[in-house]
């Protein structure tokens, strides 16, 4: 896994550096000819950081709306539309989204290609729920900056955002993709009209990965 991780590295850093920070994505999943072994971040499998949460706050979906940035394959949206939900999902990436459309031929999951700079408006304050998990991570600072207002325009009113990323302190640097994020950095969902309900720091099992998981909501 780690010449693959190595190989992303690279792959992001040439977009990045002639100023395409997304473009890597289609061609990483493009590249990976439908070997998910190709993809770094493809477990085939819902997030286990996700599924702890979901199993330890019982959530339900109960038909409410839940949308799922930068989906990936597929299986966090599908973990959600088990639960319940009617649940949107979108990444930048169409060989991704194809996938996924492939993967889960029945899937009640509504997978769209879709920016998160030109989002529809009917998607502003429309989710009941919205999961944003290592998407926000893959940005470089500039970028990511620009995309939490977006993110957070998706909350509906009394609507809940889930964060999944790789944590840093602030004194610490954050050099390559992945780009861990700092406690200080997500406040910034606070300045865009959420409330911090739950901020979890904590080490993945296993790993020496140190994680963030924030809830936020929209009163």
């Amino acid at each position: 896994m780690e010449p693959i991780r190595n190989k992303t590295k690279q792959l992001a850093k040439e977009f990045i550096d002639k100023g395409d920070p997304f473009g890597w994505f289609e061609r990483l999943y493009d590249d990976a000819n439908g070997d998910e072994k190709a993809v770094p971040w493809a477990d085939m499998t819902v997030n286990l950081n996700l599924a702890e949460w979901l199993e330890r706050e019982r959530i339900r979906g109960e038909g409410n709306r839940a949308i799922v940035v930068g989906c990936g394959l597929g299986d966090d949206a599908e973990a959600l539309a088990q639960l319940g939900f009617e649940v949107t999902a979108f990444d930048i990436s169409p060989t991704a989204i194809a996938w996924c459309q492939t993967r889960f031929p029945d899937s009640t999951v509504s997978y769209q290609v879709a920016d998160l700079f030109e989002t529809p408006m009917t998607w502003q304050g429309g989710f009941d729920f919205v999961l944003e998990s290592y998407t926000l991570q893959a940005m470089p600072k500039e970028v990511r900056d620009r995309a939490v207002p977006k993110v957070a325009a998706l909350v509906k009113t009394n609507g809940s955002l889930l964060i999944i990323c790789r944590g840093r302190s602030a004194n610490e640097l954050a050099e390559t993709v992945p780009f861990p994020l700092t406690r200080e950095e997500l406040n910034a969902f606070q300045a865009n009209g959420l409330d911090e309900v739950e901020f979890e720091d904590y080490f993945e099992t296993g790993t020496s990965a140190r994680r963030f998981r924030v809830t936020y909501r929209r009163s």
